[in-house]
């Protein structure tokens, strides 16, 4: 059993060395004579010393922790694709030796939750921070990287922010969303509508651009009819689709998700107005995610290899804790097209 009661001092005196050389020891210095080092050693096992974290972390020591802060309002652990994400950083950082503390955000606009997150870092438990579902322009993110923190964002494009002690991570959008348009007119699609993503988070307004920037290659024409306002959930695709189709006037032959979240809930809500995919319309999604090959029918969609992408951040950020960082770094995730059954030639 650990003895809470013994410190560095006293294992110095028992050992009878410095209290300079049991930190010598404790941290593997190389100048240690090894008669010395093993002296200490053994009163470190007799005793089952374990230095003390909080005066590692006084006295400069990593932590070997990376934090790991979800914005959600919903219950995270009904949201595979997140689920994903989170465990992708655990295992890419276990795998290198280092712990990751997870916290979900609530709310947006919540001051207590931005303190509990800037007091994580203040009082130093993490070495860095990775940010999932933050807005683009986040304040608490920008004080955090301005006060010299290390940060790592998912889905983040600022224009001139390009300090050293900032990682981003993104998807290949416009490529995405062109993969897809592409492949709808390949199947004699014209009548194409978007549902759109949550205009806070990048991934939102650059998807639609990426939208609108293929069906003019194109020389296809966007009916504003058809341009669907929504978020990145299933919820909200559903209810979307269902207030959308009461009031629109002429059934496009294709739609084209944000995401696969909210294809799904679009597909529920063609069900119920009794609409079938791909029969009546066909269904598009983007993300790939892991029910998307499951549900009936199984959505086509534009795959992003999230696991290169999360292994790419998280290393890139423990590179940055051991060596310090060096330059802003930003990543991409490849996309590429997931042929299933909800489209259809016509």
């Amino acid at each position: 059993m650990k003895n809470t009661e013994i410190n560095s001092t006293e294992i110095a005196r028992l050992a009878g060395v410095s209290r300079s050389t049991v930190s010598r020891v404790i941290n593997n210095y190389p100048n240690v004579p090894t008669k010395t080092r093993e002296k200490v050693m053994q009163v470190i096992e007799k005793y089952q010393y374990v230095p003390n974290l909080s005066a590692q972390i006084m006295a400069g020591k990593r932590t070997r922790t990376i934090g790991l802060f979800l914005k959600s309002t919903g219950l995270v652990s009904n949201d595979m694709l997140t689920n994903m994400l989170i465990t992708r950083v655990i295992e890419s950082a276990s795998l290198r030796g280092y712990y990751v503390l997870t916290h979900i955000m609530r709310t947006k606009t919540d001051e207590e939750e931005a303190r509990i997150v800037k007091e994580t870092f203040q009082q130093r438990r993490i070495d860095g921070g990775i940010f999932i579902g933050a807005a683009n322009h986040e304040p608490l993110i920008e004080e955090l990287i301005g006060e010299g923190y290390l940060v790592g964002i998912v889905d983040q494009n600022s224009l001139g922010r390009t300090e050293s002690n900032r990682i981003v991570s993104n998807f290949d959008n416009i490529t995405g969303m062109r993969l897809g348009v592409d492949y709808l007119v390949s199947m004699n699609h014209r009548k194409i509508a978007f549902i759109k993503g949550d205009p806070l988070r990048w991934s939102g307004p650059e998807k639609y651009e990426g939208f609108m920037q293929a069906m003019a290659a194109h020389y296809l024409p966007v009916n504003g009819e058809w341009i669907i306002p929504g978020d990145f959930s299933e919820e909200g695709g559903y209810r979307a689709t269902k207030e959308w189709l009461g009031t629109v006037s002429e059934l496009p032959t294709a739609i084209f998700s944000v995401n696969d979240s909210v294809a799904f809930g679009a597909l529920r809500a063609l069900n119920e107005a009794g609409i079938q995919v791909p029969e009546q319309i066909s269904l598009l999604g983007f993300d790939d995610h892991v029910l998307s090959s499951r549900i009936n029918p199984a959505l086509t969609t534009i795959h992003v290899d999230f696991y290169e992408m999360m292994e790419n951040l998280t290393d890139a950020m423990i590179q940055s804790i051991e060596k310090g960082p060096q330059q802003f770094q930003k990543f991409i995730a490849k996309t590429s097209l997931v042929v299933r059954d909800s489209c259809r030639a016509i």
